[in-house]
């Protein structure tokens, strides 16, 4: 077997193995975005909050926010505590 006809087939084998994943990527890209239509036709992204942007300019959050921050905060800060307390 020379250099030339190694090479040759090192070529083919190279583009056939491309030609393979491209074809996946392609068709993985149609599935995700097909689902992603099937999704949002039936509805159920509805949980998404989305962002809106004002007219004075800064960025405010539209959605299910209902700003109890500091609950969330003792909540995590609870949890943490009891966490080191069993776990030290």
């Amino acid at each position: 077997m020379t250099i030339t006809v190694m090479l040759e087939q090192s070529g083919v084998l190279t583009l056939l193995g491309m030609g393979i994943v491209f074809g996946f990527l392609v068709i993985m890209i149609i599935c995700i975005s097909t689902l992603g239509k099937v999704i949002h036709a039936l509805g159920w992204d509805k949980d998404v909050v989305s962002v809106g942007i004002s007219p004075t300019g800064p960025i405010v959050p539209v959605g299910n926010r209902t700003g109890d921050d500091g609950v969330i905060s003792a909540v995590i800060a609870a949890a943490v505590t009891e966490y080191r307390k069993t776990h030290s």
